[in-house]
This record gives C-alpha cells, structure tokens and sequence, in this order.
C-alpha cells in the first residue's frame, strides 16, 4: 500500500541562512535536507520537510515570520538561530529573552524527548569574510556567549543540544568547506553539521 502523505513525518527547520543552506551548490545540500533523507532512510518513511529559514533572519524575524509554522504540528524540529542578532550588535540578554519566546512556543508542542535539536552558532569567525564584522578574536568570545545562553536555555526545557563549533572548523582549508562567498559553509561542511546532529538526534528521531 502506498504511504499516503498524512502519515509522513513532519521535519521543521527554522533558522536563517545556515538553515537554508546559502552557500550550498543546492537545496539538497542543506543540513536539513540531509537530515531529513536520513530520517527517511532510517524509518523507510516519507519525510516532509518544512524549511522556513531566510538569508540574514534574527531571532526577532524568526519568530515573526517563522514561528507560524508550529501550527503544522511538526514531529521534530530543529532550530538554528542567532548569527544576525550577533551582528547587530545585539546584547546576549536580548538574544537570550528572543530564544525564550522561540523555545517556549516549540516547547509548547509537547514533542517526546529528544525531538527537538537546538543547535549552536558554528565558529564563523575563522571565514575570509569576517573580518568585515570585526576582529576574530572578539567575533568568536561574543559567538561563545551567545551559544552558551542558547545551550543554557535549551536544557532547560528538555532539548537536544547540539555543539557544532568544532566540526565548523576542523576541515578548515578543504575543497568545498567555505562556500565562493568566503563566509558561509559550502557543501561538504553542511554534510559534516548533518552528520553530527544525526548522531545526536538519532535514536529519538528513528523512533518518529
């Protein structure tokens, strides 16, 4: 019998342009997609996947614009947000109370445990193109603080807290790692942020 699409599992992505993928040769080639053929593999059923994410969101278009597809009751979600608000210049306690209203709205969904993935801010102060958004060092201690206070508040409501600030880097250098703009991640780095939110999310999402 053919599955019929009601019974697919419903995959949302919220985020910015780490989530949508800029950078990317594709779409297929974005962390969710990825994670979603995964999940598909994994489960041998369709997965459809939401992807709301735009270019240059914060935490405050995100939840705007974004938070409206909860509606679709997702089965897992995944959340991405934080890069933009960082660049302008916004405090890590506003940062923290928008992460707030985006997690207790998801919260709100009362998904199982482990179906829920927040994930870090990867370590962007490395790229070519930084260094028009300030010095490196500072880039990174601020990107730090943020993704602690994601981290902190993510826990706090159960989430799966996934760290991608070492795998961010720890290709730095190879073909396809830095996409042709010298800031976002290219198609083999989006592959390496799949692989280890899979191995985080794995179990609880197999079992969707």
């Amino acid at each position: 019998m053919e599955r019929g699409v009601n019974l697919a599992i419903r995959y949302l992505a919220l985020g910015d342009s780490y989530t949508i993928g800029t950078g990317a040769s594709n779409d297929a080639h974005n962390f969710p997609s990825i994670l979603a053929g995964l999940l598909s593999k994994a489960t041998r059923k369709q997965v459809a996947l939401a992807n709301p994410a735009v270019n240059g969101y914060t935490t405050l278009d995100l939840i705007a614009k974004e938070l409206n597809y909860l509606d679709g009751k997702p089965d897992v979600v995944t959340v991405l947000i934080g890069v933009n608000d960082l660049v302008q210049n916004r405090s890590v306690e506003e940062y923290r109370a928008s992460l707030r209203q985006i997690y207790e709205r998801i919260g709100g969904l009362g998904l199982p445990a482990g179906r829920v993935a927040a994930i870090s801010i990867p370590n962007w102060s490395v790229v070519p193109a930084a260094a028009q958004y300030g010095e490196a060092q500072l880039i990174k201690a601020v990107t730090n603080d943020y993704n602690t206070a994601a981290k902190e508040e993510a826990l706090d409501r159960g989430f799966v807290w996934v760290d991608i600030t070492g795998v961010s880097t720890y290709r730095l250098g190879a073909p396809g790692w830095i996409a042709g703009d010298q800031l976002h991640p290219g198609d083999v780095q989006y592959e390496a942020w799949a692989e280890v939110i899979w191995d985080r999310v794995r179990d609880a999402w197999a079992g969707t």
